[in-house]
């Protein structure tokens, strides 16, 4: 009896032992946080593509709207002079539809709008996204993270890289103060803030 629990005993140390050096051994578990969107707009040559969206609102969205509400106008009374007048149905319905299309624009200008300025905006940052996802998978493969979450999608409590500072490193530029944050200072803060034990 005493053969099978010697045996047993060294069995489990020995288990024991695996475990820790295996787990002394294996590499830690990476996290990095980063957003491919907040870099582009925290870039210096963001500003130009900010600038030349808003021109094109002004300008050329707001006039296109003008062009899709005189026109509406036009068929409308067109449409009510034809009616009067007797021309045939075909005529009629053919003006009824390209009118209806022109008031279809207008009741939905803003989603109309809304799409053709982030595609303007999305054609000019184009070269901008390519040049933070060349720098950003250099870091990745540099620093073999695990897992990357956005800064909005994560708790504080475990050990977290940010990612910000490394790619504009990569790329030799300057970030705004909020980007450079570190993701785990608000936790030593939160411990450094703990309330004081009541008195007795």
């Amino acid at each position: 009896m005493k053969k099978v629990f010697l045996a047993a005993v060294c069995v489990t140390a020995l288990s024991f032992g695996f475990t820790t050096s295996n787990a002394q051994t294996a590499p830690a578990f990476k996290i990095g946080v980063f957003d491919l969107d907040l870099m582009v707009r925290a870039l210096p040559e963001y500003r130009s593509v900010d600038s030349l969206t808003q021109l094109y609102e002004r300008d050329t969205l707001a006039q296109e709207y003008q062009i899709y509400m005189s026109e509406y106008q036009r068929l409308d009374s067109t449409w009510k002079s034809d009616s009067a007048s007797g021309k045939p149905k075909s005529v009629l319905d053919y003006t009824f539809n390209q009118k209806q299309q022109m008031q279809f624009n207008l009741v939905y200008w803003q989603q109309i709008a809304q799409n053709k300025s982030d595609q303007y905006r999305g054609n000019l940052a184009g070269p901008l996204y390519q040049r933070v996802v060349v720098a950003y998978k250099k870091v990745v493969a540099a620093k073999k993270y695990n897992l990357i979450l956005k800064p909005d999608s994560y708790e504080v409590g475990f050990p977290i890289e940010n990612m910000f500072p490394l790619v504009a490193k990569e790329m030799n530029v300057t970030l705004p103060p909020q980007l450079t944050v570190d993701p785990n200072q608000a936790l030593q803060e939160m411990g450094n803030t703990t309330a004081p034990a009541p008195k007795p």
